[in-house]
């Protein structure tokens, strides 16, 4: 009698789950933060500067906003003092925005990977996210728009959660699903117009649209 071997069904592996999230806007609001110590480089520098006007259009580097009040020459002595300033004006009057604990521990609690890939400088991303009690598990600083990508695609990233449609402009170069919240300075239509495939009034539903992505991911509908 021939007998023929019986080969186990194979299924294609999983990535493990890692979920990318942008800082300001995203799940810190930063702006009363970020106008204190914006104002009290105006005050040091003898420049006047427009803080409501800056915290209305978070999202690029420090550097790009700068370049707004002073002149060229002037930006990187600026942009040094700032963050020098920013742990003793910015950090204490930030606060977390809505959902954003519970999203980062939601990543956590499916077996993934949070991480954070931001803009701002790195040492200060971690000063708010200990503050406010948020723990992801890797904090990538000093990238903005198609730059975040290369983090995100390092990291295999399957979502990127931000407020702007740089933080879609990084999902896209990742090859990762933009997640998009109207917490920041872009309107529903405008993210979805840059490519959000996911557009979100804030980070409270994302727990719930994490678990139904994740769903899908196991029986490789997603």
């Amino acid at each position: 009698m021939t007998t023929t071997a019986q080969h186990p069904v194979q299924h294609p592996r999983r990535h493990p789950l890692t979920v990318g999230f942008d800082l300001d806007m995203t799940l810190v609001d930063s702006r009363p933060g970020i106008a204190a110590a914006f104002r009290v480089l105006s005050a040091e520098k003898g420049v006047p500067i427009d803080v409501d006007l800056v915290v209305s259009r978070l999202g690029p580097p420090l550097e790009t906003e700068l370049a707004h009040w002073f002149p060229a020459d002037e930006v990187p002595a600026a942009a040094a003092r700032y963050r020098e300033l920013y742990p003793g004006h910015a950090i204490a009057p930030s606060t977390a925005l809505a959902g954003a604990r519970e999203s980062v521990a939601a990543v956590r609690a499916l077996g993934g990977r949070a991480i954070v890939v931001t803009a701002k400088y790195a040492a200060h991303a971690k000063l708010h996210l200990t503050r406010l009690g948020i723990e992801p598990d890797t904090v990538v600083g000093g990238l903005w728009a198609e730059a975040k990508g290369e983090a995100l695609r390092e990291h295999g990233a399957q979502v990127y959660v931000g407020d702007h449609t740089g933080d879609v402009r990084g999902a896209r170069v990742a090859g990762a699903l933009s997640v998009a919240v109207t917490t920041g300075p872009c309107d529903a239509t405008e993210l979805r117009t840059a490519g959000a495939g996911v557009v979100l009034e804030d980070l409270t539903g994302f727990p719930v649209w994490l678990a139904a992505f994740e769903a899908d991911r196991a029986t490789g509908t997603a």
